[in-house]
């Protein structure tokens, strides 16, 4: 198998989450099999604010985007995690 890079955005709840501490939680979270390569806190509109944030994923694992799916909606204070971008490695 090989390895993917993917971009996600990680939507905040409200303006009132912090994302700083939604970045720090990410490595705590993700599964084995992804590394964190970027992340970045970019604005969306009317104060609210998103991570979005870069992974390699080996997917040698077929379920890992899910699991890494569900770990960054476990993060507090997150409502919203989409896949913006893959591509193969």
């Amino acid at each position: 198998m090989g390895k993917i890079a993917a971009t996600y955005d990680i939507m905040p709840e409200s303006t009132e989450v912090p994302l700083e501490a939604v970045v720090d939680s990410l490595n705590s979270v993700i599964p084995n099999g992804v590394t964190i390569i970027d992340t970045q806190i970019v604005p969306v509109a009317f104060g609210l604010k998103k991570v979005v944030a870069g992974f390699v994923i080996d997917d040698s694992d077929e379920s890992i985007g899910g699991k890494l799916e569900d770990a960054l909606r476990s993060i507090n204070g997150v409502e919203n995690v989409e896949c913006t971008s893959s591509a193969l490695l």
